[in-house]
């Protein structure tokens, strides 16, 4: 039975923000983890060593709720960072299980070719242009003859060292790195490798394709060649991911809290959301359900029966008088108080003020605080206890059998599990119809943003045109107040720019600057 030793240890400072909440094995590419992609290319009966160190618990989380049916043998290091760490520390940790020929992987390789058994030495290389930053080798008639650090003798003929590679003579590996421990543990893996060579032993070089992700650069190289248009879109968070992994979907967040919550409520949304088959702290998985997302297929008769099925879901929730006044001032709270902090955090992070006679698309704005200044914060809290979704849009919404099916519902409503307000959800709707993610994640807009000047442009398809206005009708007929759904709608979109990338941040902001203003001063810009 072949067995796989994968270090995942390290901190994976070069990934900057990727890692601050994730270990770097599981930064996403192609919707699924990098470890995802590296488990999948060996057989169902491999063994995988497995050293956990930073996010340790994650990586051993995922693992088992994402292949239950595969064997992982874990080994915590300590310490996995500052005096004492290194790669070979993480790799002596894991000695006692591979006592036997094994192929080392490290945990940001992945190669397009099929990963051959360590029934002989072998290392894997890749022909790169720029060697200055990896490992390199030296071969001869297919056989490794060197094996040198970064950046020194770069000869034409060297090729790079990819963290792959088959150790069939293992006694000879670990008794060159326990020999030499201190060596060992700083310099990794090739410290026995080099070990070996010295002394004749006999190792051939295997030639992949190879991509590394474990810098930035090389990753969004990665991603590219992982990426087609058959996978959802998902806009990318730094505090939380979405997986998806065979017939699983798995969903992470690093607040254990919201994780909890949204088990919670799936249980309250029963039969309109995918039931939940594991949990962990800080991830939870469901069964993947097959079907397109309302946005790839939507049609105005479909919009229309979907509006319909909604009615049936938002179940209104009866409140007796102190629990309503409770309810309304939680509304209050969601809607005026996080505005007021979330607008700040924007002007924190993308260097923004707030300025008087701000000209948006051509039209002369007022300073956003007065605008908020102006409005009835107490009418617009005075909301419509229902059993809600929280981020109900499009892209959380399948089309299945005719009927639909609600995913990635909110984990709560200012608190609350079991009831949210009606309005929220039907802002949420229209601000999905206003901006859809397929056309972000397509860089289907433009945005310039020049002292007290912003112009945006923003590509909406001809459908999603005549549901807005299908939806306003179906607002009025439905005797919902269209005043308060709009206002919704402009906060939302002032509330969520300072959660997401530059320059869609930007987008967002001036959306929901002049959405507000429609409502505030009657100017219309849409």
């Amino acid at each position: 039975m072949v067995r796989v030793c994968i270090l995942t240890a390290g901190i994976g400072s070069r990934l900057e923000k990727l890692t601050k909440n994730l270990n770097k094995s599981l930064v996403t590419i192609a919707c699924r983890p990098v470890l995802s992609h590296i488990i999948e290319k060996f057989p169902l009966d491999t063994e995988f060593v497995i050293a956990l160190g930073y996010k340790g618990s994650l990586v051993r989380d995922f693992l088992e709720i994402a292949y239950p049916d595969r064997i992982f043998i874990f080994e915590e290091v300590k310490p996995f960072e500052g005096e004492g760490s290194g790669l070979g520390l993480s790799l002596l940790s894991c000695k006692e299980h591979l006592r036997q020929p094994f192929i080392f992987n490290s945990c940001d390789t992945l190669v397009s070719e099929e990963v051959p058994l360590p029934s002989s030495n072998w290392l894997g290389y890749s022909k790169e242009k720029d060697l200055k930053h990896y490992r390199t080798i030296a071969i001869e008639n297919g056989f490794v003859t060197g094996l040198f650090e970064k950046s020194t003798s770069l000869k034409k003929d060297r090729v790079a060292y990819i963290g792959l590679a088959g150790i069939s003579d293992y006694h000879l590996f670990w008794e060159a790195m326990e020999k030499s421990s201190k060596s060992a543990i700083e310099t990794g893996e090739a410290f026995g490798l080099k070990a070996m060579l010295d002394n004749k032993i006999t190792i051939f070089g295997k030639s992949f394709t190879w991509f590394d992700t474990g810098n930035l650069p090389s990753l969004e190289i990665a991603r590219k060649k992982y990426d087609n248009d058959n996978l959802p879109n998902i806009l990318e968070k730094e505090n939380e991911a979405i997986w998806f992994v065979d017939n699983k979907v798995i969903k992470f967040n690093v607040d254990k809290k919201f994780i909890s919550n949204r088990v919670q409520r799936a249980k309250k949304l029963n039969s309109f959301v995918p039931k939940i088959s594991a949990v962990r702290p800080n991830m939870y998985a469901y069964k993947k359900i097959e079907g397109p997302v309302l946005s790839d297929v939507l049609t105005k008769p479909l919009f229309k029966k979907f509006l319909d099925f909604s009615l049936d879901f938002w179940k209104p929730i009866q409140l007796n008088k102190e629990k309503k006044i409770v309810f309304n001032a939680d509304c209050k709270r969601f809607y005026r108080d996080k505005t007021f902090y979330r607008i700040n955090l924007f002007y924190q992070n993308f260097e923004k003020k707030d300025i008087n006679n701000q000209i948006i698309n051509g039209i002369k704005v007022p300073k956003l605080e007065s605008q908020l200044g102006k409005l009835d914060w107490d009418w617009l809290a005075d909301g419509k206890p229902v059993r809600y979704h929280g981020d109900f849009h499009f892209e959380n919404i399948l089309v299945k059998n005719k009927s639909f099916v609600f995913l990635d519902w909110r984990q709560d409503f200012a608190g609350h599990i079991s009831v949210g307000d009606l309005y929220y959800d039907l802002a949420k709707l229209l601000h999905g119809i206003i901006v859809n993610h397929g056309i972000i994640t397509k860089n289907h807009y433009s945005v310039n943003w020049a002292s007290n000047k912003i112009d945006f442009d923003l590509y909406r398809t001809q459908i999603l045109v005549e549901c807005e206005r299908l939806f306003y009708c179906w607002i009025r007929k439905s005797n919902f107040d269209i005043k308060k759904v709009k206002i919704i709608t402009g906060l939302i979109f002032l509330n969520i720019a300072c959660l997401h990338h530059f320059p869609y941040a930007l987008l967002l902001f001036a959306l929901g600057r002049l959405l507000l203003n429609e409502e505030v001063q009657d100017q219309k810009w849409i």
